[in-house]
C-alpha cells in the first residue's frame, strides 16, 4: 500500500490570514448560500473571539453579545466551566459508557440539587430537541399516545419535536409528522381542558414557561399553575420546557418554581454547558423515569454524559451559585425592561407594539417583521448582537449574559437608543412606497 502525501493549509504564524470572502466562499460551497447570505446582511463580519459580555471579530471590533439564543447566562468562558472543562479535557474527555464514570454521576447530582422537588433522575443530551425527544419517549412509555402542545410553541426540529413546535412554516415541508398532536392557544387553559377531557389519560402536554422564540410571550397569571392542576385531574403527563427559560434566564432557576409547579418532566439546555459546550437534559421523578431506570438501552445516545459535557454541566451549576446569577438576572432584568421601554416610546412609539420581559429574556415586539430585521441590524451598528425569533418573527429578543456590568448595561441601553433613532432616520428617508 503507497501513501500518497495530501497539501495541507497552512496553519503556522507565517500562514495568510483567512479573509471574510474566504468563509463566505466555503459557506456557500459546504453549509448554506442562505447563511451566507444572512452573514452579508451584517456586513460578512467574522466572530473568532469571546469573552464574558463580549465577542470580537477578524478585523478587532469588539460588540457586546445580547444574543446567542440564551445560551450565554453566564457569557463566554466563564472562568469556573473553563477551568473544570480543561480539566477533564486533559484527563479523560470520553468514556466507554460501559464501567462507571464519576463525572457524569457528580453532574446529575448537581443539576437535580437546584431541580424542583422530586425530579431526582436526569437523562443528559447535547441538544434541546433530543431533551425533547427523550420527554416525548417517556409520555408514550406511560401511554401518553397524544400530545398537546401550543401554537409557536418551539421545541426543535427532529421529527418529534418539530411534531409538537407550533409553526406551520417549518412542519409543513416534512408532513406527515407524528400522528395526533394537536396545537391549542397559548395562555388559553380552557382550550387545553377541553382536549384533555376529550381523552384522559392519554395525554401529554408540552409547554414553555414563556415562548422565547413564539416572541417573549408572557402567560396570564395563574396559567401554569392551573395547567398543572389540569394535568393532574385529566391523568394526563406535563412536559415543561425550559431548554431557553431555564438555569436562571428568568430570574430564577426554572420558570417552574417561578410558577410553583413540578411538572413530570422538565427540560434543560442552552446555558447547561456554560456557554462553553452543548448539553442538555431530561430531569424526571423516580416514577417517570422508571421506563429508562428498568432498561439502560431503551433510550440512549453515544455521547450522552460524556466526561468534559458533564465537567461543564458542573461548572456551570458552580458558577450560577457562587456568582448568584439567578439573582443578578432578575435585578439586571427588573432594571433593563423599563429602560428599553422608554426609549421605544420615546425615540420609535409608532414602530414598537410592546416591550415585554421576564428576568433577562427580553422582547420588543414591532409592527411587522422587516422592521424586526433592520433593527436587528442597527443594533450590530450600534455594537450589539441581538436575536430575531424564529416563531415571532416581528419581534426583536434580548438574552443578555447575568455577567453584566454597570458600563455594559449603560452601552446596551446607549446602542438601543441610537439604534431606534437611525431606524426611524433610515424610514424617513425611504419614498413611501418602500415603507
Amino acid at each position: 500500500m503507497t501513501l500518497v502525501a495530501l497539501p495541507v493549509r497552512e496553519a503556522g504564524p507565517d500562514a495568510a490570514p483567512e479573509t471574510e470572502a474566504d468563509i463566505l466562499r466555503l459557506y456557500r460551497k459546504h453549509l448554506s448560500k442562505g447563511r451566507a447570505t444572512l452573514a452579508e446582511l451584517f456586513g460578512s463580519h467574522m466572530e473568532v473571539e469571546s469573552t464574558g459580555a463580549w465577542l470580537t471579530t477578524s478585523d478587532g471590533e469588539r460588540f457586546l453579545n445580547c444574543g446567542g439564543y440564551g445560551v450565554f447566562l453566564m457569557g463566554a468562558r466563564h472562568p469556573a466551566v473553563m477551568a473544570a472543562v480543561t480539566e477533564q479535557l486533559n484527563r479523560h474527555p470520553i468514556a466507554t459508557r460501559i464501567l462507571l464514570e464519576p463525572t457524569v454521576a457528580r453532574a446529575a447530582e448537581a443539576i437535580t440539587s437546584v431541580a424542583p422537588e422530586g425530579l431526582d433522575r436526569v437523562h443528559f443530551a447535547l441538544s434541546g430537541a433530543e431533551a425533547v425527544e427523550t420527554a416525548l419517549k417517556l409520555a408514550r412509555a406511560h401511554g401518553k399516545r397524544r400530545i398537546i402542545a401550543t401554537h409557536n410553541g418551539y421545541h426543535g426540529k427532529t421529527f418529534g419535536a418539530l411534531s409538537a413546535s407550533g409553526k406551520q412554516v417549518y412542519r409543513s415541508p416534512f408532513q406527515p409528522l407524528l400522528p395526533d398532536v394537536t396545537h391549542v392557544p397559548y395562555g388559553d387553559a380552557d382550550a387545553l381542558e377541553r382536549e384533555l377531557a376529550a381523552a384522559p389519560g392519554e395525554t401529554c402536554f408540552i409547554v414553555e414557561p414563556v415562548q422565547g422564540e413564539g416572541g417573549v410571550i408572557i402567560p396570564p397569571a395563574g396559567y401554569l399553575t392551573r395547567v398543572a392542576a389540569l394535568c393532574r385531574r385529566y391523568d394526563s403527563f406535563l412536559v415543561m420546557d425550559e431548554v431557553q427559560t431555564g438555569m436562571g434566564r428568568l430570574g430564577h432557576w426554572w420558570g417552574a418554581d417561578l410558577a410553583g409547579v413540578v411538572p413530570d418532566v422538565l427540560l434543560v439546555g442552552k446555558a447547561l454547558g456554560g456557554g462553553v459546550l452543548p448539553v442538555s437534559a431530561a430531569l424526571a421523578s423516580r416514577a417517570v423515569f422508571a421506563p429508562f431506570d428498568k432498561d439502560p438501552y431503551l433510550h440512549t445516545g453515544t455521547f450522552s454524559g460524556a466526561p468534559v459535557l458533564m465537567a461543564a454541566v458542573q461548572g456551570s451549576v458552580r458558577a450560577i451559585k457562587e456568582d448568584r446569577l439567578t439573582t443578578r438576572a432578575m435585578e439586571l432584568g427588573n432594571a433593563l425592561l423599563p429602560e428599553i421601554a422608554g426609549i421605544a416610546r420615546r425615540n420609535c412609539p409608532e414602530l414598537v407594539v410592546d416591550v415585554r420581559g421576564e428576568g433577562l429574556l427580553i422582547g420588543v415586539e414591532l409592527i411587522e417583521g422587516g422592521l424586526a430585521g433592520e433593527l436587528l441590524i442597527e443594533l450590530f451598528n450600534h455594537g450589539v448582537v441581538g436575536n430575531h425569533s424564529m416563531n415571532g418573527t416581528s419581534v426583536v429578543r434580548f438574552t443578555p449574559p447575568a455577567v453584566l456590568t454597570d458600563s455594559d448595561v449603560n452601552y446596551l441601553l446607549e446602542s438601543f437608543d441610537g439604534a431606534t433613532r437611525d431606524l426611524v432616520d433610515k424610514r424617513a428617508r425611504m419614498p413611501e412606497g418602500g415603507r
